[in-house]
C-alpha cells in the first residue's frame, strides 16, 4: 500500500496496516464503517470531508498517510508483536527521512507494541523521532466503539490546534 507523503508535512497519520478493503482499492481507510476521514474533517484538518479516493488532496492540507505495518490483514489483531516492532523501526526511519512536525499514531495498542512503551496513552508522548512529536490517537475503526465519533473528533482537533502551534 503506497503511502501517502512528502517531506516536512504538519502531521503524517500512521495507521496500524491496511485492510483488506484498503488493498483491493489502494485507498487509506477505505472501509465504509472506518472514521478516519468524518474524524478528519469533523476536527478541523480538511474543509470538507474527503473520500478515500481523494487521499492525495491531504497532501495540500500538509497531512500525510502510512501505516505501521504495511502487511494487508483483515483485523490488527492477526499481525504478530515481531510485525509491530519491525513495523516500529522502519516507520522511525521514514519519519527521520521525511521529518514531518507531528506523528499520529491511530491506536493506542500498535503504538505501545511497535515502540515499546506499554505506558503510553492517547494524546501526545514523551518520545520524539529526531525533530518530530509524536501522539497517539485513537484507532478510527468502527471496531473501536468506546470511542464516539464525536470524541474521536475532538481527540483530533487536540492533535490539529497543537500541530498548529
Amino acid at each position: 500500500m503506497p503511502d501517502v507523503a512528502a517531506d516536512g508535512l504538519h502531521v503524517l497519520f500512521c495507521g496500524i496496516n491496511p485492510g483488506l478493503m484498503t488493498a483491493a482499492t489502494g485507498h487509506h481507510f477505505a472501509r465504509p464503517g472506518n472514521r478516519f476521514w468524518p474524524a478528519l474533517h469533523r476536527s478541523g484538518f480538511t474543509p470538507r470531508l474527503l473520500v478515500p479516493s481523494e487521499q492525495e488532496e491531504l497532501l495540500s492540507y500538509g497531512l500525510g498517510i502510512t501505516n505501521v505495518v504495511a502487511r494487508a490483514s483483515a483485523r490488527a489483531d492477526e499481525l504478530s508483536a515481531e510485525e509491530y516492532r519491525e513495523g516500529g523501526r522502519l516507520l522511525a526511519l521514514k519519519v527521520d527521512r521525511l521529518r514531518p512536525r507531528w506523528l499520529a499514531v491511530l491506536g493506542v495498542t500498535a503504538y505501545r507494541v511497535a515502540f515499546d512503551d506499554r505506558g503510553a496513552k492517547v494524546g501526545p508522548q514523551a518520545r520524539t523521532i529526531g525533530d518530530t512529536r509524536v501522539w497517539v490517537l485513537p484507532n478510527p475503526s468502527g471496531l473501536n466503539a468506546h470511542w464516539t465519533p464525536a470524541a474521536l473528533a475532538e481527540e483530533f482537533a487536540r492533535l490539529r490546534e497543537a500541530a498548529r502551534g
